[in-house]
């Protein structure tokens, strides 16, 4: 339901008063993801790369702050292959050293480890910015994700224990 209010169309004079989510930076760690949304696109080259298929991933992943996503582009390169075979070994599609065809349909909903790094870069305006960034991919292991999953949820507990007066 709050997915077709958030695709409704808007009047020109109608009243707006969303202001949206702060930007969270997150402390450099792994984090358990999972895939809100994949779309197909195409990369339209550089100086460094050519043109070619990307796969553009949503990513969200749970916080003491509440959840935040991020969106992280792979590109269909046989020099970012390494990229894509760390992505699919996260999300338990592929095994290492194990040759695989991607099923695409099946990346939605996948859930994975990542480590989170955050990176500096130069703004359009000239202004140093700094932004949450996948550092690289962990190998698929339920126990992974689920140690990562209490670790995430152990602050907030902590944060709890310290309000209760007794």
């Amino acid at each position: 339901m709050s997915e077709m209010l958030e695709n409704q169309t808007m009047g020109w004079d109608d009243p707006i008063s969303n202001d949206g989510k702060e930007f969270v930076l997150l402390n450099e760690g792994d984090y358990v993801f999972t895939v809100v949304d994949f779309q197909r696109g195409s990369f339209p080259g550089s100086a460094k790369l050519p043109a070619c298929n990307k796969a553009i991933l949503t990513l969200e992943m749970e916080t003491a702050e509440g959840p935040i996503r991020m969106t992280e582009n792979l590109l269909l390169l046989r020099s970012m292959e390494w990229k894509m075979s760390a992505f699919f070994r996260c999300i338990g599609q592929k095994k290492h050293g194990e040759e695989l065809k991607p099923n695409w349909n099946k990346v939605l909903g996948s859930q994975g480890v990542c480590h989170i790094k955050p990176r500096k870069y130069v703004g359009n305006d000239g202004t140093e910015k700094t932004t949450n960034s996948i550092d690289y991919y962990i190998d698929y292991m339920p126990q992974k994700i689920r140690e990562v999953m209490q670790k995430q949820a152990q602050p907030v507990i902590d944060e709890m224990e310290e309000d209760i007066p007794f």
